[in-house]
């Protein structure tokens, strides 16, 4: 069985974040680091070389296939940043269309700024998505 190419690092989250060029965006991505710390109660892990997560999970697909990703976490990408939501956004109508600017993904939410989104109802999409794996998966 092939192994996920994106694993944890003992890469320092702060230095990775510390290197953004973009000023706003390393501002950005230092509250983003907050308010997932603050919601999921877990230490920031680097994942891979551009990804920090939250917490962790243990799959297994129908098909056989299993792995370990991370509760939540972000990316701030060059274009946007990518925070990882990982129970999709299907439950969440109602959070979505309060949100503000924002793109998605399969699991994940692309923001230009954060100055464009409502932060209360970013950290309610973030609990809500965190507490709904905690208990599939636990």
């Amino acid at each position: 069985m092939a192994t996920l190419k994106t694993q944890p690092t003992e890469n320092d989250v702060k230095e990775f974040l510390n290197a953004i060029d973009d000023r706003q965006k390393r501002k950005d991505s230092f509250k983003i680091l907050g308010i997932m710390k603050s919601i999921t109660g877990e230490e920031p892990k680097m994942w891979g070389s551009s990804i920090i997560g939250f917490g962790q999970y243990h799959y297994q697909y129908e098909s056989g296939r299993e792995g370990d990703w991370f509760l939540t976490g972000f990316s701030p990408r060059k274009k946007n940043l990518s925070l990882y939501i990982m129970a999709g956004f299907d439950n969440y109508d109602d959070l979505m269309s309060r949100l503000g600017k924002y793109k998605t993904g399969k699991s994940c939410l692309y923001i230009k700024r954060l100055e464009q989104v409502d932060l209360d109802i970013l950290k309610k999409l973030i609990k809500e998505s965190v507490d709904y794996m905690r208990a599939k998966y636990n």
